[in-house]
């Protein structure tokens, strides 16, 4: 029996695990939750599961949850919150297993604790390992626990490496859909709408990572996601539009072989690989042979995602640039939300917050939050 620990238990990703535990019962027990500012949906978790301990984001909010608890005769539960309690649930000595999916760097202190704790850890939090990826590497190296990616892209990498070694490993290929706005004409790009780019044609994901894949930014971190997880330089690494998204990733090897995972679009299957690793349980999410009509396979064009080549800059020059790029698009994107900004205005605020990032490396998480924050403040410095 593994007993989880699930950072972001409200989201996609903590709801779609929560599922996996629904599914598996005699595999898997929840210990933790971290449920962010959702109380509503932290009550009925907390209710339905029954963990040891229960975050929330700020004191007053883990004050009413307690209150609805105990009004509802639920007892025994322990209600933290900030930081803190994200690290206490993180760390918990009854969990076997964390599952990081809070979104941005929220979640960082509390994975690289859980790692510090010797804590196997189910990454589908990419931003920590933009910004802290090589500390947390090092660390998990360090502890001899596995960091095991949930997000799609590098879980299918995950796969396809299994049957090759690391010195072997001539290219690795992200895929990508391409978004809402593959084949959109330039010069509507001026007039797109938060609406539109909220449409994504295959995944349902949340509001920043939905843009972040409408302008390419997304697959930009996980290139750098994929160097740090695989050990591997920016230049063996490519991204390849495939708008079907049935094709996962691919991995291409020195003799010429190019083994790539196919599955359904849905998260349960990657977050199930990483529950069971290294064993591959039955389930019922089967992939129709016969939706394989087609595969199409295309380059990116830098020039209608201009946030890719800026990504590719940052994992090239590393440290505090893959830091400031991550900050960056997320002040860029909540201005979009807002309407304070256009579609195009994502990557110019990126671009000119680069720009202004001195080269350093950060050694220690706090040192990652300082440089975060800083970039941060330039971003909304150059917000109407």
């Amino acid at each position: 029996m593994k007993r989880l620990a699930i950072l972001g238990s409200t989201g996609s990703i903590g709801q779609s695990t929560l599922s996996i535990v629904e599914q598996f019962p005699d595999r898997y027990q929840v210990a933790a939750l971290a449920a962010g500012r959702n109380v509503d949906e932290a009550l009925a978790q907390t209710v339905r599961w029954r963990p040891k301990i229960v975050s929330l984001a700020t004191e007053e909010l883990a004050d009413q949850l307690a209150t609805r608890l105990k009004e509802a005769g639920v007892t025994g539960i322990e209600v933290v919150h900030g930081t803190e309690g994200t690290v206490a649930c993180s760390t918990l000595p009854d969990a076997d297993f964390v599952v990081s999916a809070i979104v941005g760097v929220a979640g960082l202190e509390a994975t690289h604790a859980a790692i510090l704790a010797g804590k196997p850890v189910g990454l589908a939090n990419k931003e920590c390992m933009v910004a802290a990826g090589e500390i947390l590497t090092a660390a998990a190296g360090k502890q001899n626990v596995p960091i095991l990616p949930i997000d799609s892209e590098h879980n299918a990498v995950h796969q396809c490496l299994r049957v090759g070694a690391h010195s072997e490993v001539k290219t690795i290929w992200l895929t990508a859909s391409g978004g809402p706005f593959r084949q959109l004409p330039l010069d509507q790009f001026a007039s797109i709408t938060p609406a539109q780019a909220l449409k994504h044609p295959t995944w349902v994901m949340g509001r920043r990572i939905t843009i972040d894949s409408a302008s390419m930014l997304n697959k930009g971190l996980e290139v750098i996601e994929a160097c740090r997880l695989f050990d591997v330089p920016p230049a063996q690494v490519r991204v390849i539009v495939h708008a079907q998204s049935t094709v996962h990733s691919l991995v291409e090897y020195v003799d010429g072989s190019i083994l790539a995972q196919i599955s359904v679009t849905d998260m349960r299957l990657p977050i199930l690989y990483a529950l069971a690793w290294p064993e591959r349980p039955a389930s019922t999410l089967t992939f129709d042979l016969g939706a394989l009509r087609h595969l199409d396979f295309e380059p990116p064009d830098l020039e209608r995602f201009p946030c890719l080549r800026l990504a590719f800059e940052a994992a090239e020059k590393g440290g505090s640039h893959c830091i400031a790029l991550n900050a960056a698009d997320e002040v860029a994107v909540e201005a979009f939300l807002e309407g304070r900004i256009p579609f195009m205005g994502i990557p110019r605020t990126i671009e000119q917050v680069l720009a202004s990032t001195p080269e350093a490396h950060p050694a220690t998480i706090a040192e990652v939050l300082a440089a975060d924050r800083e970039a941060r403040k330039t971003a909304h410095a150059l917000l109407p």
